[in-house]
């Protein structure tokens, strides 16, 4: 052996053994002090596992996989919404949650094996090079997108701003396909839709909460009354299928209604961790009435938003159960190639001191959607089962009954058939929508108590009349 390989290798003897004996000695000294000697030597058993499949498995195993199923396995038991993200993954969620991207600016979805374009964005590379809705993209710089998931195909689209990139697309009318090139810029994902609709009612679509979901709603807050002026009668926030996103915004959202009051509070595992985030002065809307739609594809932030509002009394709620998430997770990062872990650290409480984990939010007015004649059969898939019926999922500490959650999270598509839209609208034209609220199950057993027979009593919330304070 070479004297260089020599003192390598003694060094690395060296060094190896002080390593060993300052961690005997810190994993003595902590055990001691907490009595986690047998959470040590379940380590040491993992690891002889781990040495056992590296050496005996029929394949040789994938090391890096073998560590990412043990930590995700690990998080994973603990509750749904605990994960581990690997470096690709992490990125991707930096993407959602910041809402902008270098790419083309095209919302897609996948049709018979190719990218079929939705439609594109206003103002983006894509829009300008003249792509339309109804395209289908067939290649992505020469390669075919037969094949590819259409995660894959988006992937390939993304990418630095500034670069080029070829697709080639098939359009209806035109027999050939042909090439359109395209300079990705930055695309902002719009979390935030918006319309008048009912001729004086501002209209509007929360599709997630990411950075660019407040901005999107003070512009149009602001376009509204540009179009209305005067004449608005009121807001509808559409949160249905909203499955959530970043806290501050859903805070910032709930407090562009609220003048003052507490708008959710969060309590970890320690009391010192518990925080209160209160709304402050200044109602963008100028105090007019609001309606906010839910339905069982409505989570987490969405019902932090829907949940202060309904306790301040600041907006009604109509539609169906949501979801029932009412955990909290922080990123945590695990440095630059570790990626990070999503945990489950606190547990948020609306304003009265709800906790709707595993329970979710009913609306004022419980509003079903119609189901069409050929989507009837499949109304089990339609529903979504909410956070009660998560395998692993965190108790309510609060609840006071069965938990339950979730409900249909079935939107049609022609608002001219979407009956809680219908109800919302004739809700804050002050008519009555007593024949579409369906009244919940529970409430119409306690008021056939009241009454001593099987006919419920008149409940005034479940009358379908608009309150005083919103005509």
């Amino acid at each position: 052996m070479k004297l260089s390989n020599l003192v390598r290798n003694l060094s690395l003897m060296a060094f190896g053994a002080l390593m060993s004996a300052g961690l005997y000695h810190a994993l003595e000294a902590a055990s001691a002090g907490s009595g986690n000697i047998k959470v040590y030597k379940q380590l040491d058993l993992f690891g002889d596992v781990f040495d056992r499949v590296r050496s005996d498995y029929v394949e040789k195993p994938d090391e890096e996989k073998l560590i990412e199923a043990a930590i995700n396995g690990m998080l994973q038991s603990l509750d749904p919404h605990s994960s581990y993200l690997n470096p690709k993954n992490f990125r991707n969620m930096q993407v959602q949650t910041r809402g902008e991207f270098g790419g083309l600016g095209i919302e897609v979805t996948m049709e018979n094996g190719v990218v079929k374009v939705v439609s594109p964005i206003d103002d983006t590379p894509a829009a300008k090079a003249g792509v339309q809705a109804g395209d289908l993209i067939v290649k992505i710089d020469g390669e075919r997108v037969r094949g590819l998931t259409l995660n894959q195909a988006v992937e390939k689209m993304r990418g630095k701003v500034g670069t080029p990139i070829t697709i080639t697309v098939l359009r209806k009318g035109v027999k050939d396909p042909f090439d359109i090139k395209i300079v990705r810029d930055i695309i902002r994902i719009r979390s935030v839709k918006h319309s008048i609709e009912g001729g004086d009612i501002g209209y509007i679509r929360i599709t997630s909460f990411n950075e660019q979901t407040q901005p999107g709603l003070e512009k149009a807050i602001k376009d509204i009354r540009k179009k209305l002026g005067d004449k608005v009668k009121g807001y509808i926030i559409d949160l249905r299928n909203n499955p959530g996103g970043l806290l501050d915004q859903a805070i910032s959202v709930s407090d562009t209604f609220l003048e003052h009051g507490e708008v959710v509070s969060t309590r970890g595992r320690n009391a010192s961790e518990s925080q209160r985030f209160n709304a402050q002065p200044g109602d963008l809307t100028g105090g007019k009435p609001v309606v906010v739609l839910i339905n069982g594809g409505s989570a987490s932030a969405s019902e932090i938003v829907a949940g202060a509002l309904q306790d301040h009394k600041r907006a009604t709620l109509i539609g169906t159960r949501s979801f029932g998430k009412g955990s909290v997770q922080t990123i945590i990062p695990l440095g630059p190639r570790g990626g990070a872990i999503r945990l489950t650290t606190a547990r948020y409480y609306t304003p009265s001191g709800r906790s709707i984990q595993a329970k979710g939010i009913v609306p004022d007015y419980i509003v079903e959607e119609e189901l069409p004649e050929e989507l009837k059969k499949k109304a089990d898939q339609l529903r979504t089962r909410g956070e009660a019926a998560l395998r692993g999922h965190l108790k309510n500490d609060k609840a006071d009954g069965e938990e339950e959650s979730g409900s249909s999270a079935y939107v049609p598509k022609d608002k001219a058939k979407d009956t809680q839209l219908q109800a919302a609208i004739r809700f804050l034209h002050g008519q009555d929508i007593a024949m579409m609220v369906k009244k919940p199950a529970a409430a119409a057993k306690k008021d056939a108590q009241k009454t001593g027979d099987g006919a419920p009593a008149a409940k005034k919330e479940n009358s379908g009349k608009v309150p005083d304070a919103t005509k």
